[in-house]
């Protein structure tokens, strides 16, 4: 059951020759999942293998150009290749007005919908999309425009029951679904079999956060408590923090902060100023406050292994 994630883009606003804009392609027990769609995105799926056809949901964290101006590619090389299945878009309330754009003078080979949820009712963290399986979450960012994170989360698996006890108690079928649903059962003798003792978390859920673009505010650790893997923008090294407090972005530090608070298994950093060719500096700073801290770096594949339970 796979859950990995690859970043296309890491670069922030200004055009770089070392990194591409945002752009980010999650994919979980085989759905696919673009967060993101900066400049080139669509030519980065392309060196990825990915087709155009199997990504069913696009995640846009805010209208700045570096996050969108790749959407209208994506959207028009959709329709060239056949596309006739519903397109999800969760985004920021002023796409809207791009995508009626977008429809009106492009969308003539258009055959497939676009459905538009609007983000704009999000204050807190809240489920967009309850899929089979999966939760995906948004909540409100601290940026200069309204901006939202994602979080994607897998369900809890129905419990396993220990096969030793299934045959010690010769337990019936409807003995076995009611243990399996939480459910102690009482026998005819008077016997109680207890769920807990019968039954075992095959394995544990997983989870993804993406945060960018942010300044550092109070409530963002709490968001993301304890998810396995955190991208986290880390747009300017601690030298230049006013930068980045002007612009409402973060620092590699404070980005290693937030995983460090929230208690993450693992902390990806990105969005990178075009005044870092050389990363070290933005890893270093980072990993000193949060040591399990890598680069996100383009066309690389990061798993969240299954963790199974013995």
């Amino acid at each position: 059951m796979e859950f990995s994630y690859t970043p296309l883009g890491t670069a922030s606003a200004t055009p770089s020759v070392y990194r591409y804009p945002s752009a980010h392609v999650l994919n979980i027990r085989g759905r696919l999942f673009l967060i993101d769609c900066g400049e080139a995105c669509q030519i980065r799926l392309r060196r990825m293998g990915v087709s155009f056809l199997k990504i069913d949901h696009i995640f846009i964290s805010h209208m700045h150009g570096d996050h969108v101006f790749g959407l209208f590619g994506l959207l028009s090389s959709m329709a060239m290749v056949g596309r006739t299945s519903l397109l999800n878009l969760y985004a920021p309330a002023a796409m809207r007005r791009t995508l009626d754009f977008f429809l009106t003078e492009f969308g003539e080979g258009v055959k497939f919908e676009i459905a538009f949820h609007s983000l704009e009712a999000v204050t807190e963290p809240t489920v967009i999309a309850p899929l089979r399986n999966l939760d995906i979450l948004a909540f409100p960012l601290r940026h200069r425009m309204p901006t939202y994170g994602f979080l994607f989360q897998e369900h809890e698996p129905e419990p396993n029951l220990h096969k030793e006890l299934v045959q010690q108690y010769d337990l019936g079928i409807y003995e076995m679904a009611c243990l399996k649903r939480g459910q102690d059962v009482v026998r005819e003798d008077g016997t109680c079999l207890r769920s807990e003792d019968f039954t075992y978390k095959p394995w544990e859920p997983r989870s993804f956060a993406y945060c960018s673009d942010t300044a550092p505010f109070p409530n963002l650790p709490g968001w993301v408590k304890g998810v396995d893997l955190l991208y986290h923008e880390s747009t300017f090294a601690e030298a230049l923090q006013e930068n980045a407090a002007t612009t409402l972005h973060s620092t590699a530090r404070q980005a290693a902060t937030c995983a460090l608070e929230a208690g993450v298994g693992r902390l990806l950093i990105g969005h990178f100023s075009a005044r870092y060719p050389d990363l070290s500096v933005l890893l270093e700073e980072a990993r000193s406050v949060f040591p399990n801290t890598d680069i996100a770096k383009e066309l690389t594949t990061f798993e969240i292994p299954l963790k199974k339970h013995c």
